[in-house]
């Protein structure tokens, strides 16, 4: 069964990247991936809210919500500092 789950992944994967590219043509790259990561955290919401498992937010440890926003904080920094740099050798 994980199979179909990881097919069905892939093809919904490749699904949104061409939808996001042809509904976000001439857009700052930046903006546009901006864009794609607010409707993928509202329908992960959704998704939350939808299978009533919102009460497991109080069972995260403070040592998760610290490393998890450590770990995107540096990925997003590195993800800024590119770009920069890629803006300045153009």
């Amino acid at each position: 069964m994980w199979i179909v789950f990881a097919l069905l992944s892939a093809f919904f994967a490749a699904l949104t990247s061409i939808l996001a590219k042809i509904g976000i043509n001439g857009v700052n790259s930046n903006l546009a991936t901006a864009v794609r990561t607010v409707v993928v955290v509202a329908m992960s919401w959704l998704m939350v809210f939808v299978t009533n498992q919102q009460t497991g937010l109080s069972e995260i440890s403070k040592k998760s919500w610290i490393f998890n926003f450590m770990r995107i904080s540096n990925r997003s920094i590195l993800v800024m500092l590119l770009s920069c740099i890629a803006i300045r050798e153009m």
